[in-house]
């Protein structure tokens, strides 16, 4: 039987004919019922319908294409291979055909284009109408397409928009079909996207609308009216008085699998090469292979999803004195590849929980829908097409864990996230304080979490007191936290979270993961205010006295009662005015690259020695790497190097590459540096963020990079969702309609190749396509440089041993010789000289043109004098090269080994070879006598001190991007401080992750060792402890006990602004 009707235009005439051969065939091989499996792309052949309804099914959704032998319909079975694409391109067609063909017949997906099949036929049709007539380049949809994403890659307003179309109607020629309004265009895309679901909600978040409460007019919970109430006290009838807006996952699921190369970045996790003992994405940690071991068909099966979901409140008003809060739920999808999974394009909407109060614990009430397609996911979905292997499969999901900011990890999580159990891992042994003058409570007692032989673990004035015998508490697991909630604890849990519905939830290792972005923040605030003394966020004051005072540790920072005054003993913490101005002008003089942080002298004010309005992101540079270099000249030692190692910790933890054996001693180092915070900070400064540092190494163990688990990614795109909204009346509606007008936009661009889509940034790569190393780095010119060398050690027989010597002669002479060289064998016969050889030897054009900026690999680079005239440094360069290396000027054997260079640059040329061109930087390259790395790891350089002035000029590919920052204990030098890549891309192109370098390694030397200057700073808290012991014996000799006040056992004056 005739069959090639299947893959013909479903408004052809050959395609009816075969729609109703096909059905005439089914009809006479029909056994008992009066119903027939439909085999349209929806149904495919799983429900069973009259012939009518088949008949419409096969018109509005298209038969399935993959179901080639009729075994449901009368044919005998056969053996056959799966269903494969093969799409055969014509070159014929027009370059606008893809929207009649491949939506149209590849993409399978009609029944998820919206509830009016033939609105979608008509937009369909719109592929074939031209923009206007004659044109044979764009039609009405594709036009409309690339129009609508200018508009939301660039934030449009909806009447810039309209205003925009009005004007291309006038611009073009006479029956143009461009819509002549915003709502006329989304209309159109609308039609392609996918649909949103508005459900009721009571308006105290007792329940949604929905099941047995759909038909409700009043919450059962608390009697309150569905309808919303206006001013006159009247509930209007059919307005909702709070709704949520709901964006089901699984179609959008099935859509992404419909993308030939999405499908394939699906599968990434499992064609990867892993590297062992290294993290470099979720698919290498213990949590993904939990999931793997427990459930081996779900982990067995690469196309199964691994997910995190994502929920925190914001302001969709541009007034910030509006208390509005909405809440968005979003999903990401961990199959896809790092430089992917958290950009904006694959990050799902899929909850819209309108305002203006926030859910708060309720919040579970509007993830019901939500849950209830998870249990669906892990169930699996049948029948979803992988456009990539060209097939159906069933479709799985799991939700591997939660991210949210502190208050929503309670929310979600249903623990207690503030008093004496407020950590949700210590859970009843959370090591808790309450402070009585402060307020408050603190969380103190991280030497639970040193060795059992630890000395600080003796030590009693240093800390609270006491000596420390305890051990730290065994986090819970998901089963015992579940029998808990189960059996009514409300010490640490307010409720049962609905996660626990999930059947593999309860096994998770980790359910709801740190935010590490919050966490940074606020200890880097709790540090910068209380250094600085700003108001509000200084944790120091006479309430934190009163406590040492209280608790009877620390007498020498004490207040002292005297006259009319209270005296406030300085602390280690405590800075002079002329120090505080000193740190001040240290971040007001800083100019780092380009893309790497915000305008720091913005945050800096002189006046009142303070840094004011620090972002996140501000928060991130400063403990990464920034902080470290601007204190280094005050403070005590050992204050300083406590708060150095807690910034080497967090640069240490957010490296996007885990070395596994590494963890468990940073894990040491930063329970070590929270001990030694304990000790020269007040109590008053550990509130709940300090001490979850302390779990954050368990949580990378588990996890794997912090960077996949930490809210950065969700707060941008909720800045985008925050440009959405147009009407202030209306900010969900808004958010709504311009999120699934995207999709469609999104879905049409996987079909035009010179469309950038909106969701994942485009390379700013400049220069030649293929990255060229010069004449003496490419692997056309190594065999020539081997043969270059064998003729000098010919010619020269006497120096043939002296490897020196040999390399100094090649580097004079290679240039020349190769010329000469491949000119003689192009005059032969099939010759075979690559071309990009020949060019490279005939040697550049004279005429170099000079820039003063230069763009490569999404890097900018600037000459020294550009960075003169900016806020910005992009001119420092670092170059790691294979040199050789000599004892003395009579070193015969010199040694190979690579050696890092610094430089700052002079010029930039761009070498044109006529087919290509090669850009080259001048730099003044910092001489070996100007290069120091301190005991910290600081590497520190002298820029007047210029050195090898022979051999000035680098490759732009060779060079990776670094800036300087002042020292501000040594005047004349400055710190060397690298440039972390902004993306993660796949420069290579073959998918190797292994081949991708993206650490950001600023200090060398891991953590500084504090035994040396801790044993004598903590002599005078020693002497204390055996004063107290001696003073009942000392009790009646007042001369000797007055001798010695205990506030004036300050630590040797030595240590002052000591390096």
């Amino acid at each position: 039987m005739d069959k090639s009707w299947m893959h013909s235009d479903r408004r052809s005439k050959a395609y009816e004919f075969g729609v109703e051969a096909f059905l005439n065939f089914a009809v006479e091989n029909l056994l008992t019922t009066t119903h027939i499996r439909c085999p349209c792309v929806k149904c495919v052949n799983l429900k069973l319908f009259g012939v009518g309804i088949i008949r419409d099914h096969l018109y509005f959704n298209g038969i399935d294409q993959s179901y080639k032998n009729w075994t449901f319909h009368g044919e005998p079975w056969e053996a056959t291979t799966n269903a494969s694409r093969n799409v055969e391109e014509d070159d014929g067609h027009s370059r606008y055909s893809f929207v009649s063909e491949e939506i149209d017949m590849d993409d399978n997906d009609f029944g998820d284009f919206g509830s009016d099949p033939y609105e979608f036929a008509n937009v369909i049709g719109d592929g074939d109408q031209p923009v206007y007539p004659g044109c044979r380049k764009y039609t009405k949809l594709s036009a409309l397409v690339k129009l609508y994403n200018l508009k939301a890659k660039h934030g449009m307003s909806d009447v810039c928009f309209t205003e925009l179309l009005i004007l291309q109607g006038d611009l073009l020629p006479e029956g143009n079909t461009i819509p002549t309004s915003m709502y006329e265009a989304k209309k159109t895309l609308c039609a392609l996207g996918l649909s949103y679901e508005k459900m009721h909600a009571c308006p105290n978040d007792c329940i949604l609308y929905r099941k047995e409460y759909e038909d409700s007019t009043n919450c059962p919970t608390c009697g309150i009216s569905r309808w919303k109430q206006g001013k006159d006290s009247i509930f209007k009838e059919g307005v909702p008085a709070k709704v949520v807006w709901y964006f089901p996952p699984i179609p959008r699921f099935k859509r992404m699998f419909q993308s030939h190369e999405t499908a394939k970045s699906l599968t990434w996790h499992a064609a990867r090469k892993s590297i062992d003992g290294q993290m470099s994405h979720p698919a290498d940690s213990p949590s993904w292979k939990l999931l793997d071991d427990k459930w081996p068909e779900f982990g067995n099966e690469p196309r199964n999803l691994r997910l995190a979901l994502s929920s925190d409140g914001f302001n969709p008003h541009s007034s910030l004195s509006s208390r509005y809060s909405c809440w968005p739920v979003i999903l990401v999808t961990y199959n896809l590849p790092p430089w992917l999974c958290m950009k904006r394009k694959f990050m799902m909407l899929t909850l819209l929980i309108s305002g203006p109060k926030q859910p708060g614990n309720d919040i579970d009430v509007y993830l019901e829908p939500l849950i209830d397609d998870l249990k669906s996911l892990w169930v699996g979905i049948r029948g979803v097409y992988d456009a990539h292997n060209g097939e159906y499969f069933t479709l799985r999901a799991a939700l591997m864990w939660t991210i949210n900011d502190f208050p929503a990890y309670g929310n979600l999580s249903g623990c207690v996230v503030k008093g004496y159990k407020a950590c949700p891992i210590c859970g009843d042994d959370t090591p808790s304080h309450r402070l009585k003058n402060g307020h408050k409570i603190c969380y103190i007692g991280h030497r639970k979490w040193l060795p059992i032989n630890h000395p600080y673990r003796r030590q009693r004035a240093a800390f609270n007191g006491k000596p420390e015998y305890g051990i730290p508490p065994e986090p819970l697991t998901g089963e015992e936290v579940l029998h808990m909630v189960e059996n009514g604890d409300r010490v640490c849990w307010k409720k049962k979270s609905i996660f626990f519905d999930l059947e593999y939830w309860k096994y998770l290792p980790v359910r709801h993961a740190l935010d590490v972005m919050h966490i940074e923040k606020n200890v880097c605030d709790s540090i910068i205010g209380t250094l600085l003394e700003i108001p509000g966020k200084n944790k120091d004051g006479i309430a934190a006295r009163l406590d040492l005072l209280n608790m009877g540790v620390k007498t020498d920072l004490q207040p002292q009662y005297g006259g009319r005054r209270t005296r406030l003993p300085p602390g280690p913490w405590n800075l002079s005015r002329a120090e505080k101005r000193e740190v001040c002008n240290s971040f007001y003089g800083m100019k780092v690259p380009e893309g790497y942080s915000s305008n720091i002298k913005n945050l800096v004010s002189l006046q009142d020695s303070r840094l004011l309005g620090l972002k996140s992101h501000d928060c991130h540079t400063l403990m990464q790497q920034l902080l470290p270099v601007a204190t280094r000249s005050v403070l005590e030692k050992p204050a300083r190097y406590a708060i150095t190692r807690l910034c080497f910790f967090f640069n240490a933890i957010c490296a996007k590459t885990v070395d596994v054996s590494k963890l468990d001693k940073l894990e040491e180092d930063v329970v070590v540096t929270l001990c030694l915070l304990e000790k020269y900070f007040p109590p008053s400064f550990f509130d709940i963020m300090v001490h979850l540092v302390v779990h954050l190494v368990r949580e990378v163990r588990l996890c794997g990079p912090v960077y996949f688990r930490w809210m950065y990614p969700f707060e941008r795109y909720m800045k985008v969702l925050k440009g959405y909204v147009q009407n202030r009346t209306r900010p969900e509606g808004c958010i709504a309609e311009r999120y699934i007008a995207e999709e469609a936009v999104e879905f049409c661009t996987q079909h035009l190749s010179d469309v950038s889509t909106v969701g994942v940034p485009s390379s700013q790569k400049m220069g030649v396509s293929k990255p060229l190393s010069g004449c003496t780095n490419t692997e056309e010119v190594l065999p020539y440089i081997e043969q270059h060398m064998i003729h000098i050690k010919t010619a020269y027989p006497k120096f043939r041993k002296r490897t020196k010597w040999l390399q100094d002669k090649h580097n004079s002479t290679f240039i020349q010789w190769l010329r000469f060289k491949v000119q003689s064998e192009l005059e032969e016969d099939n010759n075979g000289v690559p071309e990009n050889l020949r060019w490279l030897a005939a040697g550049p054009n004279m005429a170099v043109p000079l820039y003063r900026s230069y763009l490569i690999k999404g890097i900018k680079f600037n000459i020294k004098a550009q960075d003169d005239v900016r806020t910005t440094q992009n001119s420092g360069v670092y170059l790691l090269a294979q040199t050789m290396q000599v004892a003395s000027a009579k070193d015969k054997n010199p040694i190979l080994s690579n050696m890092g260079f610094y430089g700052v640059i002079q010029e930039i040329w761009d070498l044109d070879y006529q087919k290509f061109t090669i850009p080259v930087f001048r730099c003044d390259w910092i001489d070996s006598s100007g290069l120091v790395v301190d005991e910290l790891g600081f590497t520190l350089v002298d820029l007047s001190k210029i050195g090898h002035r022979n051999d000035q000029f680098v490759l732009a590919s060779q060079v990776k991007q670094i800036f300087f920052v002042d020292d501000p204990m040594h005047r004349g030098w400055s710190v060397v401080l690298s440039m972390p890549n902004r993306e993660y891309n796949d420069v290579i192109g073959d998918e190797v992750l292994g081949d991708v370098i993206i650490e950001c390694e600023p200090f060398t030397r891991g953590m500084p060792n504090v035994d040396t200057f801790d044993e004598l700073f903590t002599l005078p808290l020693v002497l204390e402890e055996i004063l107290r012991a001696w003073q009942p014996i000392w009790h009646n000799h007042s001369q000797l006990t007055h001798t010695i006040p205990f506030h004036k056992l300050n630590p040797p004056s030595t240590f002052n602004h000591s390096a």
